[in-house]
């Protein structure tokens, strides 16, 4: 038998550097206070999930011992930088084996690891679960403490701190269109699977009809699942406001309060992640893949709900009393600078090849024009509240977004119409068009100069180089084509519908 000091033995292996935290001076004092918190109780958790959000918005972590966590909550822990090389279908899309001066981040070469650092302020212990399990968000670094040029979650951080320094905060209201489908059998689409193919899609059965808009019926039918779940957000701490029954066969729309941009993201990455685990556990998939390829299914969006707080006031920036419509400039000029950036960060909310599918004529609720209206769904800038409630819905994301790229996309852009650095185009947005294809976007995406401020040089080559790998695979599959045909196609299926 063992003794108690065996693990003792030898030094703790994979933690990124000794006191990392402090050298560096990675956190400030609400997160060192929580870092104490839970360095008391780890006694009572048994296992701690480390994760961070990789470049198309999936969780990628790592499990823990709570012992070990104890030398990792500030050391750090070594991840290799596999979910920053790897497109949607897992195929290699940037060279770590040559150095590549375009991305510029020396520590990719020879797929060197990096260091990240769990927030505190994120750590969750995850109900109903054995052996007894948290789980904390991390931030990617670099060895020499600097911010990973690759990392998502610090982009948006460095938007915030752009409105920071204004004395204001964005504030982010989520509303998630999704699938609960039931799974049929158990064995994995894992024939044929590798780096770049995908095996074949969960085989699945539909949960209800659908076409029956918000019918309390269809929503007792999915209740057994989403009666559990919404109970576990809650535990959770996350802001939930509804759970309701969408148009499709099975199809959901959760709303969540609103919340500071970084919260938000946080919280629509937990809401994604621990839903797709919640329903798999019980024999069901969530997807929130925009439209799969099921029959009679309805594409799924993202509205993203903002507005702009005075910190010092506490005031909502958007609001006006002496506007029939109850904008006021500030506002106005927010979703014109997110109307004037419309084509060239559409990628960072609408990331995939399917996505586009939604973005079509074909669905009279989905945004295909680059306009804004009053209390109209059609539009793509939805401009809704009144008595200090006014704010933006932007309608344009899909659901399987990256949340920090696609809430900082829309901040930064909207910051300008704030500041009043917008200056309109001579030629009026609303006469343009949204991307048709991903093969469009990403065009539109590399000759921005706005992505480039907004993302650094690094992640915008970086995502360029993820979306030319992904939608060359699917033009080797379709015979050369970027358009997109009527149907869903059995590519797309097996792509994005288990993963996402």
């Amino acid at each position: 038998m063992f003794s108690r000091t065996w693990s003792n033995c030898y030094p703790v292996s994979s933690v990124g550097r000794p006191s990392f935290v402090t050298e560096f001076g990675v956190w400030d004092e609400r997160q060192t206070a929580a870092a104490e918190q839970i360095e008391a109780g780890l006694g009572d958790i048994d296992l701690i999930r480390v994760v961070f959000c990789d470049p198309h918005g999936l969780a990628r972590s790592k499990t823990l011992s709570s012992d070990v966590f104890r030398t990792v909550l500030r050391n750090g822990m070594d991840f290799s930088p596999g979910p920053f090389l790897f497109d949607t279908g897992h195929a290699v899309a940037l060279n770590f084996l040559e150095e590549d001066a375009e991305l510029g981040v020396g520590e990719i070469l020879g797929a060197g690891d990096f260091v990240l650092v769990p927030d505190p302020s994120t750590f969750q212990v995850l109900p109903g679960i054995e052996p007894r399990t948290a789980l904390v968000l991390g931030d990617e670094f670099l060895r020499d403490g600097s911010p990973h040029p690759l990392g998502t979650r610090s982009v948006l951080r460095r938007v915030c701190a752009q409105y920071a320094s204004r004395e204001l905060a964005p504030v982010v209201g989520l509303e998630v269109e999704w699938y609960l489908t039931r799974l049929l059998g158990d064995a994995p689409g894992h024939a044929g699977n590798g780096f770049g193919r995908q095996g074949s899609a969960p085989s699945v059965q539909a949960m209800n009809s659908g076409y029956q808009f918000n019918l309390d019926a269809y929503s007792d039918s999915v209740s057994a699942v989403t009666g559990p779940l919404c109970a576990l957000l809650l535990d959770l701490g996350l802001p939930l406001r509804t759970m309701e029954h969408e148009s499709g066969p099975g199809q959901l729309e959760t709303t969540f309060s609103p919340m500071l941009a970084l919260e938000a993201a946080d919280g629509m990455l937990l809401f994604r992640t621990l839903t797709k685990q919640f329903c798999a556990r019980r024999g069901f998939h969530a997807s929130f893949m925009a439209l799969p390829g099921l029959e009679s299914f309805d594409p799924s969006g993202w509205h993203v709900h903002q507005s702009v707080m005075n910190t010092k006031t506490g005031e909502n920036l958007f609001a006006a009393t002496d506007s029939p419509d109850g904008m006021s400039s500030h506002g106005k000029g927010y979703a014109d600078s997110l109307l004037a950036h419309a084509r060239d960060l559409c990628m960072l909310s609408v990331p995939t090849i399917n996505g586009y599918r939604r973005l079509s004529p074909d669905f009279a609720l989905s945004p295909t024009r680059i306009d804004q209206s009053f209390e109209n769904r059609t539009a793509m800038l939805r401009i809704l509240g009144s008595h200090g409630t006014t704010h933006v819905e932007n309608r344009i994301a899909e659901p399987c977004a990256n949340p920090y790229l696609a809430i900082a996309a829309q901040l930064f852009a909207g910051l300008d119409g704030i500041t009043g650095d917008f200056v309109r185009a001579q030629e009026d947005a609303s006469s343009q068009s949204l991307p048709r294809t991903l093969h469009e976007s990403l065009a539109e995406f590399r000759g921005s100069r706005a992505a480039r401020d907004l993302l650094g040089a690094p992640l915008a080559s970086c995502l360029s180089k993820l979306k030319e790998s992904e939608i060359a695979r699917y033009a080797e599959w379709s015979g050369g084509e970027h358009t997109l045909p009527g149907e869903v196609t059995d590519w797309e299926q097996r792509e994005y519908f288990e993963v996402y």
